[in-house]
């Protein structure tokens, strides 16, 4: 539906436009000068936990996800509220708030203002700035034939947060979900930086298929994944093979569409490959010769190293699952 709303829209073309909302990349970039060009993400949900502190807090690492993603360091942030004041007291809003401000302050980005409304649903999240190297970024466009893929964060957030709501996630499987979406992507960043990454994207929403499929169609190549690879929060097929299964899921599929070809893969395995995320991981592509070190640091850092799959010449579709 946002696409057909946006598809006659003319926007202001600007040359120091790095990156626009064209490729579905994970933050606007704008060039300033030769050395420096601004990062522009924004982010906000519903809660997903039943702790506000720790809504506020996830909430805040998800944002500053999408500007790490870019290669960019978060500088300033603007928290943006939806608040039912009749229905939830002030306190609640305050834990959100310190949640937020913790982890912003952790990241060393300044919180300098931000916007709020009073609204019938809970809402928060965040509109974070930092900087980045024009020569010095990455996008989710450039991935070539021969790379592999690590993907840093195991997969689940979005079906675990559903048993929460049911009351039917089990207290380690939720503690883990919770543990992984408050661990900032900053360090996986940095270990980045001494390798020659090709392409990144922030594994979020559209779950590992949506985003898979817009790294792969912004770089004109089919990525060829393998499922059982693919890193999975122990007991998650349990959540799954109970029902509960977020909305996202349907809706991912279809946003995919004609653009996948599934090779026997079981329907369970598909419904997590489509999981929307919340705080998720780095889906990286890189040449295949430098993914092992990256690989091994990556497991020392306390992320998953995985090897999910491998970058192909563009074929009868984007997106390949084996």
């Amino acid at each position: 539906m946002l696409q057909r709303a946006l598809a006659d829209i003319e926007v202001y073309s600007d040359p120091n436009v790095l990156v626009g909302y064209q490729t579905a990349d994970d933050a606007g970039v704008y060039r300033l000068d030769a050395e420096n060009a601004l990062v522009q993400t924004v982010d906000f949900f519903t809660p997903i936990v039943d702790d506000p502190y720790t809504y506020g807090a996830i909430a805040a690492t998800n944002a500053l996800s999408d500007v790490y993603a870019m290669g960019g360091v978060p500088r300033l942030a603007l928290s943006l509220v939806g608040f039912p004041k009749d229905t939830l007291d002030e306190a609640v809003l305050h834990e959100i708030l310190s949640g937020g401000s913790e982890k912003m302050k952790q990241a060393r980005v300044a919180v300098v203002g931000g916007h709020s409304v009073q609204d019938k649903e809970l809402k928060f999240g965040y509109c974070v700035t930092g900087f980045v190297n024009p020569d010095r970024m990455y996008t989710n466009s450039g991935a070539q034939s021969g790379d592999v893929l690590i993907l840093t964060k195991p997969l689940g957030t979005g079906i675990v947060t559903t048993g929460i709501k049911a009351a039917r996630t089990p207290s380690s499987l939720e503690q883990e979900a919770i543990e992984w979406m408050l661990k900032s992507s900053a360090p996986a960043v940095d270990l980045l930086r001494g390798h020659p990454v090709h392409a990144v994207t922030d594994i979020t929403g559209y779950g590992l298929i949506g985003h898979a499929f817009e790294l792969a169609r912004g770089s004109g190549v089919t990525l060829a994944l393998q499922a059982e690879k693919v890193p999975v929060m122990a007991g998650l097929e349990e959540l799954v093979e109970g029902g509960l299964l977020p909305q996202g899921i349907e809706s991912n599929r279809r946003y995919v569409g004609e653009a996948i070809s599934w090779n026997g893969v079981s329907e369970v395995r598909q419904w997590i490959l489509l999981d929307p995320q919340t705080s998720g991981g780095l889906l990286i592509s890189l040449p295949e010769e430098d993914a092992k070190q990256l690989s091994e640091d990556l497991e020392a850092e306390g992320f998953s190293g995985r090897l999910i799959g491998r970058v192909r010449p563009l074929g009868q579709v984007h997106i390949e699952v084996e």
